[in-house]
């Protein structure tokens, strides 16, 4: 059975994308932007709705826009978060990210695994390729699930792709030069019609960014 995408736009203001992904009766959470007790709800409900089995909480990275709900997750499920080390000190300052925005913020924990470049996530019949693609944040990833004879390929990008755009780069350690690498060698290689899901915003696929993203064509 393919693998099935849930997202939630949450986090108020920042209208991120958080996502539920499963696969025979197990699940994925990514990048928890969840501001409150009702859109923290909302991933309960289709949850249990569905009858899953939560396997993994990952971050495709530690901005703040994508950690607020990390503390009550981890808590709620009993599980720790995944994510790459390179980020580890933006999860660390949660709190100081938070205080930039005056938006309030349960400390996260600290992760209990790291992934990096070519580890694979497995859940159900699922495997993710993770992929190192930093220039947004040093520790950007994203989780890469190949087409198969039943489901076309997709990609969870995080804030590295958009739909016609590239994630800033005028945070901490963003780097224009460093994302548009990870973009051309990391991203552009997959097949035209993997599925972008995207941090932020509407999907698009690999194929329709190549031809019209402007970051990609100038």
């Amino acid at each position: 059975m393919p693998t099935v995408v849930q997202s939630f736009t949450v986090a108020g203001p920042f209208a991120e994308n958080c996502f539920v992904c499963h696969s025979q009766g197990e699940a994925v959470l990514i990048d928890p932007g969840c501001a409150d007790a009702r859109e923290r709800q909302l991933v309960l409900d289709y949850v249990q709705r569905h009858g899953l089995t939560m396997r993994h909480l990952l971050l495709t990275h530690a901005h703040l826009d994508h950690i607020v709900g990390c503390a009550f997750f981890a808590d709620h499920y009993g599980l720790g978060w995944q994510m790459h080390p390179d980020d580890a000190p933006l999860l660390r300052h949660a709190e100081q990210q938070a205080a930039l925005f005056q938006f309030p913020i349960d400390p996260p924990p600290d992760p209990t695994g790291w992934l990096r470049e070519g580890d694979s996530v497995t859940f159900g019949d699922a495997t993710w390729r993770v992929l190192l693609a930093p220039g947004h944040s040093p520790g950007s990833i994203c989780f890469y699930q190949e087409a198969t004879t039943e489901a076309g390929g997709f990609v969870i990008a995080g804030d590295v792709l958009f739909n016609g755009s590239i994630g800033r780069t005028d945070l901490w350690q963003g780097d224009l030069p460093t994302l548009l690498r990870s973009i051309e060698t990391k991203l552009m290689p997959l097949p035209d019609e993997t599925v972008v899901y995207c941090g932020h915003g509407p999907a698009t696929t690999i194929g329709r960014e190549r031809r019209t993203n402007p970051f990609l064509t100038g």
